[in-house]
């Protein structure tokens, strides 16, 4: 999943001088969670953990390196 096919209720974070560097990190680690120490599938952006968190209905908050916030819907 890309930040161009992300559900509707998922949205990066509103800072754009944080985005830009969590970015530019991002684009350091091949596309890996710059957050995460492991280059694991899981650890691909947008990582397992957050993909896990926007199926459960209940779960709003941001992703494990806050580039991007889910709501509920």
């Amino acid at each position: 999943m890309d930040k161009d096919h992300l559900p509707e209720n998922v949205r990066e974070n509103p800072d754009a001088a944080y985005v830009k560097k969590i970015r530019e990190a991002l684009e350091k680690k091949g596309g890996y969670c710059p957050c995460r120490l492991q280059k694991t599938p899981e650890n691909l952006c947008i990582c397992e953990e957050f993909r896990r968190q926007i199926a459960d209905p209940e779960f709003e908050g941001f992703c494990h390196c806050r580039l991007y916030y889910k709501e509920k819907k």
